[in-house]
């Protein structure tokens, strides 16, 4: 019942922070956001010892980790199909899961420094955000689970429309509708292929099942072969969750989205939200319809969307002057290196993907939380605005540099190991041209060290000049200790990966062999 217990936390915390007085919400809201975090990382504790007993929750449908008491619980009929609350974890949800709480509760402590109006509403909506987000990496009902996933979208976008910038409204309208209308058309996708199939739930594990064995009520379904039917649902599917990515050429809400949010939101929206578009990929698209994602053709077409997401996004990047439209357009590129692991289809291909979901979610994290604190001392974000930080505020722009070097794969830090893991699974991989794909990728390190180099020595280093004519102070301590815990964090996973990877293999083996442990 954990998983639940969570997730009523959350929502019971989220009423509680909208009726407190604005001046405690926010240490409510901290304190209650360390009850998620306490459960999450038990959970890890407990699993971490135990992951190779589990495999996959979408193969596996008896020794699950965490399964709900409830799970079977039929809680709607819909003609000849039930709805049921199924909820377990395996070593792709649990470390994702895990982000989702150490992310949530930082962005809340960081939050105490900027946000200074309706605090009561903005930090209940963080906290109803969480718990949505837990269910999206719980679940295993599609019904269920796309309430989660849509019930994202509302706290998103008040947080960005409410508390944004001067283009807020539009950056908020923008992303709701981009996100929207591709979860409708991945939703459509979805049910076209289940109802073809002989399953009487929406039940991922029975899905999962009947499209292994294909288990289609007849040779043609809407006039389409099951062959047909499964790619076009492939590419549906694809669609809705490459625009929550996103990719190349679905990304232009999310560089608006990041200038507009409130840094804790957008450290928030590049460290779990995108996430729950590659691991919806991978539990969707490259776990039930293995066939489709290794043709041949299939292959090309997403390798090639992955390594042009990479050098794209670090060439937009590179022409940026904003410090946060930086960030954002390395996650764009950050998120090609997790679609090509994931068309590479290899045991550290698949692995490394999933290991470098929590890997850019804590160093996106951290260098959004940086800008932050950053953009709260000079009240300016602009490249060209300011130099020689680096007297005035010298940890706050150790810890920038130290999360740029991650980004930049500095080895002893996560990034290293993630794009290592990602690069080992592809250059050898069945991906046609692998060592070409993989080559090219590799090249967007290079473009990525390019922009943050420059970034750095302009608005770090050298003389003193700051264009708003703030008087400088060093960071408080609430604003550097969540630094501190993602710099750690990134740190541990650098110099010791097993720490995740180890949980994360178990869960990616049975997808490489196509159900079989």
């Amino acid at each position: 019942m954990i998983i639940e217990i969570l997730i009523v936390i959350c929502l019971v915390g989220a009423v509680a922070t909208f009726l407190s007085p604005d001046r405690f919400a926010g240490r409510i809201a901290f304190l209650l956001s360390l009850l998620p975090l306490a459960g999450s990382l038990l959970m890890f504790w407990e699993f971490y010892g135990d992951a190779s007993e589990y495999g996959n929750v979408l193969f596996e449908s008896t020794n699950r980790a965490f399964e709900s008491d409830l799970s079977g619980t039929t809680i709607l009929n819909l003609g000849t199909y039930d709805i049921q609350w199924i909820a377990a974890l395996d070593g792709i949800s649990l470390p994702l899961l895990v982000l989702s709480t150490i992310l949530t509760t930082l962005a809340i402590l960081s939050a105490w420094t900027p946000i200074d109006e309706r605090q009561s509403q903005f930090y209940g909506l963080v906290l109803f955000l969480e718990a949505a987000l837990i269910g999206v990496f719980a679940t295993l009902d599609f019904f269920v689970w796309f309430i989660f996933w849509e019930a994202v979208l509302i706290p998103m976008y008040f947080l960005i429309g409410v508390w944004g910038g001067p283009r807020r409204k539009y950056a908020a309208i923008k992303f709701f509708i981009y996100t929207n209308v591709a979860s409708l058309v991945m939703f459509i996708g979805f049910l076209a292929m289940v109802f073809g199939l002989t399953v009487e739930s929406f039940d991922l594990f029975e899905i999962t099942t009947a499209l292994n064995n294909d288990a289609f009520l007849d040779d043609t379904y809407l006039g389409l072969s099951s062959t047909t039917l499964t790619t076009i649902a492939f590419f549906a599917m694809f669609f809705g969750f490459a625009v929550k990515v996103p990719v190349v050429p679905f990304h232009t809400w999310l560089p608006d989205a990041h200038v507009e949010a409130p840094s804790p939101v957008s450290v928030i929206l590049a460290g779990v939200l995108l996430k729950m578009g590659t691991y919806a990929l991978l539990r969707y698209n490259f776990t039930m319809l293995p066939d489709v994602a290794t043709e041949t053709w299939v292959a090309l077409l997403l390798g090639a969307i992955a390594v042009i997401s990479v050098i794209y996004g670090a060439l937009l990047a590179l022409a940026q002057q904003d410090l946060k439209r930086i960030v954002a357009y390395s996650s764009v590129a950050s998120m090609g290196y997790v679609i090509l692991g994931l068309v590479a289809y290899t045991v550290y291909g698949i692995g490394g993907a999933t290991f470098h979901m929590v890997s850019h979610g804590l160093i996106s994290g951290l260098l959004f939380m940086t800008v932050g604190v950053i953009y709260s001392a000079t009240h300016t974000r602009m490249v060209e605005d300011m130099s020689g930080l680096a007297d005035r505020m010298p940890v706050a722009v150790g810890i920038f540099v130290a999360g740029a070097f991650a980004y930049m794969g500095l080895p002893g830090m996560s990034g290293f190991a993630a794009e290592f893991f990602v690069f080992f699974g592809s250059f050898d991989s069945a991906l046609p041209y692998s060592p070409v794909f993989t080559g090219v990728a590799m090249f967007g390190i290079v473009i990525v060290a390019g922009y943050l180099l420059y970034a750095m020595q302009r608005t770090l280093f050298g003389p003193f000049d700051l264009a708003t004519d703030y008087e400088l102070s060093r960071a408080s301590a609430q604003d550097v200790l969540p630094l501190f815990i993602l710099l750690g964090l990134i740190i541990a996973l650098g110099v010791n990966p097993d720490l995740i990877f180890d949980m994360i293999e178990p869960a990616i083996e049975p997808i490489e062999n196509g159900g079989d442990s």
